[in-house]
């Protein structure tokens, strides 16, 4: 990781900038950007508009970061584009030294595909923060997109509201439209600072409820949707079409895998959901109690750079029983001191287990002798390993990227 701008500038110089091709909506923001993206994309396709859009992380395959027209973009015509571009990058490293990040060398893969495809609209999710993320090099976008603000990566982006939202504003681009989600007031005072600076209009997305048949559950979903409503009246105000019907269809139709995703296999009923820091830990536990679920199992694995204990803590009360499980990632943390951290925030009963499946075996038995449910969360790696193993990933899976496999054999 190293954030800034000069290199991912140098890489798109090499292709003639075809970013600036694009037509985009930008999104940045803590908790709700992938959604709002996956919203966005959805919305636009059903009002009949050709979109493209890249995201990040993905949760079992790579092609999952780069969509055309609903589904990911499949390994023959991605594959081409990225020797391309690598071979590129491998040039301008050798000759002008340059040290090319992973995700820096994905975005301008999504730049390049993009720009050949020549999609209507693209939505365009920030890796982190906003104001030095590589995809912050397109010039003008659209409309810029900021979602609910808490506090993660804060070793990166700043330790308050207030600093962190600030960077992810750095996406606001001179006299172009800003529209922000609901969110702390300092973060939303922040934003307002930075779009006045850059004469940029600033809409506050309203609470607004979604039509019957919204896909995603929880609330925190809808309130991602009043900020997709709000996105959506800027861009009716720049030109685009866009009917109540197919907003409606679009919402019903949006697919957005491991966040608040319910699964039933085989008697037993579980959520799988990516939350990975305290504030995503307590929208999770509002979804619970809202429907009901108040003593659940919990089955957990995370990366050892979040904060571990207030996300736990947050989930605590509502927790029975809970079983820690590795992810595959090179910063996961083993389930031994997963297990620890579930004992230190009050949850008694928690035992580590050796994969995955292992711990969804033993969870599922729990489930169905008492007949709760089981909650998995902790990371977005996880998440997408526990749909594959729980038969409800959406896409077609050959096998886990090489780069997580052999992360998950480190040490």
């Amino acid at each position: 990781m190293r954030p800034g701008l000069d290199t991912i500038r140098a890489v798109m110089a090499a292709f003639g900038d075809p970013q600036d091709t694009l037509r985009c909506i930008h999104v940045a923001g803590t908790n709700g950007k992938g959604a709002t993206a996956a919203m966005l994309d959805s919305v636009l396709r059903a009002a009949g508009y050709r979109v493209a859009r890249y995201t990040s992380p993905h949760l079992v395959v790579l092609n999952e970061r780069f969509f055309l027209d609903g589904a990911p973009v499949p390994d023959d015509a991605l594959g081409p584009v990225a020797e391309e571009v690598f071979a590129v990058i491998a040039r301008l490293e050798r000759e002008q030294g340059l040290e090319v990040t992973f995700f820096e060398a994905l975005t301008a893969v999504a730049f390049v595909l993009f720009a050949r495809r020549r999609p209507e609209v693209t939505v365009l999710e920030t890796g982190l923060g906003g104001r030095l993320d590589a995809t912050n090099v397109i010039a003008s976008p659209l409309v810029s997109v900021i979602t609910r603000i808490g506090l993660d990566h804060c070793d990166w982006l700043g330790a308050t509201h207030a600093a962190i939202a600030t960077e992810k504003a750095g996406i606001i681009k001179p006299g172009r439209p800003v529209v922000c989600g609901a969110m702390p007031p300092e973060a939303l005072d922040a934003i307002r600072t930075v779009a006045a600076r850059q004469g940029s209009p600033l809409v506050c997305a309203a609470p607004w409820t979604p039509p019957p048949g919204f896909a995603l559950f929880g609330a925190f979903q809808a309130e991602n949707a009043a900020t997709v409503k709000a996105t959506l009246d800027v861009l009716k105000g720049e030109g685009f079409s866009i009917s109540d019907a197919a907003i409606a269809d679009g919402l019903a139709h949006v697919v957005w895998p491991g966040r608040c995703q319910r699964v039933t296999q085989d008697g037993a009923t579980y959520v799988v959901d990516g939350a990975h820091n305290p504030d995503a830990a307590t929208a999770l536990a509002r979804v619970l109690r809202d429907v009901g679920f108040r003593r659940v199992g919990l089955v957990a694995g995370f990366c050892g750079d979040k904060d571990i204990a207030g996300h736990l803590q947050t989930l605590a009360p509502l927790v029975a029983r809970a079983w820690a499980v590795p992810i595959r990632n090179d910063r996961s943390l083993a389930p031994a001191a997963v297990a620890a951290h579930m004992r230190a925030a009050g949850i008694a009963e928690a035992e580590a287990c050796a994969t995955v499946p292992a711990g969804l075996s033993a969870a599922a038995a729990w489930a169905r002798a008492t007949g709760n449910v089981v909650v998995v969360c902790g990371s977005l790696f996880l998440a997408g390993e526990a749909l594959v193993a729980l038969g409800a990933y959406p896409w077609p899976v050959r096998s886990a990227d090489m780069n997580e496999l052999l992360a998950a054999t480190k040490g």
